[in-house]
């Protein structure tokens, strides 16, 4: 039986153990699973909601806890880990309020006497879960799938079991039935026969293109509805007219949170030629005052990469991209998973950071001088997460937000995920929606009720 260990990134110390289940396990609980929705789909909102506010409770309740398991796994700084949990209780709370209201009956005038779309529960649904927000990621899945009346089933990336385990914990100890959510250990060699077995009926994934795309294959293949949240490159669009101070901390927050490894981070920073020289020497300022060191530390911001080849890989693109001719202005150093934050000038489309994702605390940036180019430049992304835009002049700009390719445009703020509105993206980026009543009708059966 395969055996999976955990290796705390910042000290390099193994943290734990785990037996990976066998395909014979994996069988036991998804039958478990599907045996439990029988049941559950049958519960009223009003028992869901208390189990979900239950949950909600729970995570506050042992929020550090909870925190400290993320951050020992992936080197999280424990300050962003609490917010991190803070922000699933808060998914939590709002499902358990809006959920009824989402899923209502549709009434639709037609020639019957009566006829209405019913939102109905599918089963049971695979969530394929990366590390880099163990909690957060699973959370806004698990919170509308389960007020809908389905049951999950987690498959989460294999350095962070430990997390894993402990969001199975919170629902059991906010007191859902057994079997309403339950953590498969198990590599990604098992996640296509997971998808084949017929008792799962849809699957939602949040990662890598590559895994998008095999999961999506399998899940095709099958006839399954799948959901896919996949990487980004989205861009900071800075405009001459800019509060350059505040932009600048929205820019240094967007790119370097979270040590830079989110799918929704600033990853290319677009300035106007006119203020680029002026914008840059601030952003320097405020990137050198960010503090690395022991995650477990409230004042760190920085902490390390979560695993020591992910940082060898930043450091390759970051090396790749100053041989095209890229000015290193800041960072680019690596010790073991820490990689210092790292600020790239004079980045053309053509260089590795532009054109790839970059995973880590290192920032590209290019210049434009007209908006049609900043807008191509822009959309010169296989991704299409979100971008940012920071002008005084609001209006033009929201005028302008159809011409970007992207699941998101915010303006005067960093691209973030919020309980109350839809999240996903367009081209590689993937497809499908998460959150607000968009994210709750996903994994549901849009049935039509035709009477006369």
């Amino acid at each position: 039986m395969a055996k999976t260990t955990s290796i705390n990134p910042y000290s390099g110390k193994e943290i734990n153990s785990f037996q990976e289940h066998t395909r014979k396990d994996i069988t036991e609980i998804l039958e478990k699973a599907h045996n439990r929705f029988y049941k559950w789909r049958e519960s009223s909102f009003t028992e869901r909601k208390k189990l979900m506010l239950a949950t909600a409770s729970e995570l506050k309740k042992n929020q550090q806890e909870y925190a400290e398991m993320i951050t020992l796994e992936i080197g999280k700084p424990i300050s962003q880990a609490l917010a991190e949990v803070e922000k699933c209780a808060w998914v939590c709370e709002y499902y358990a309020n809006e959920a009824e209201n989402q899923l209502a009956n549709e009434v639709i005038k037609t020639d019957a006497t009566k006829s209405y779309t019913s939102y109905e529960p599918l089963g049971v649904v695979l969530a394929v879960m990366p590390w880099n927000y163990p909690f957060w990621q699973v959370f806004r899945f698990a919170a509308p799938a389960l007020m809908a009346g389905n049951v999950g089933v987690l498959k989460h990336a294999s350095n962070v079991f430990g997390s894993a385990l402990n969001i199975e914990k919170v629902f059991k100890r906010a007191g859902f039935p057994e079997n309403c959510f339950t953590t498969l250990l198990a590599g990604s060699d098992k996640i296509e026969a997971i998808i084949e077995n017929p008792i799962v009926k849809a699957v939602t994934l949040t990662g890598s293109g590559p895994a998008g795309s095999a999961v999506a294959a399998a899940a095709g293949k099958n006839i399954k509805k799948s959901v896919l949240e996949l990487g980004g490159n989205n861009a900071l669009l800075v405009l001459e007219d800019c509060d350059i101070e505040k932009t600048v901390e929205v820019c240094v927050q967007a790119r370097f949170q979270n040590t830079g490894q989110s799918c929704i981070a600033g990853k290319r920073l677009l300035l106007a030629e006119s203020i680029a020289d002026e914008f840059t020497e601030k952003l320097l300022v405020n990137v050198r005052e960010l503090k690395s060191g022991d995650p477990m530390n409230e004042e760190t911001f920085i902490g390390t990469m979560a695993r020591e080849d992910l940082a060898s890989q930043l450091e390759d693109q970051v090396t790749k991209s100053i041989d095209e001719g890229a000015t290193l202005l800041l960072g680019g150093k690596r010790q073991g998973a820490y990689f210092e934050p790292t600020v790239l000038s004079n980045v053309t489309p053509k260089m590795t950071v532009f054109k790839e994702e970059t995973f880590g605390p290192a920032l590209a940036i290019s210049t434009f001088k007209t908006m049609e180019e900043a807008i191509k430049l822009s959309n010169n992304s296989k991704f299409g997460l979100g971008v940012s835009v920071f002008t005084k002049d609001t209006q033009t700009a929201e005028k302008l937000a159809y011409k970007f390719d992207e699941g998101a445009v915010f303006i005067n703020e960093l691209v973030k995920s919020d309980p109350r509105l839809p999240f996903g993206g367009v081209k590689k980026s993937g497809y499908g929606r998460e959150l607000s009543k968009h994210g709750i009708r996903e994994f549901v059966n849009r049935k039509t009720v035709y009477i006369k």
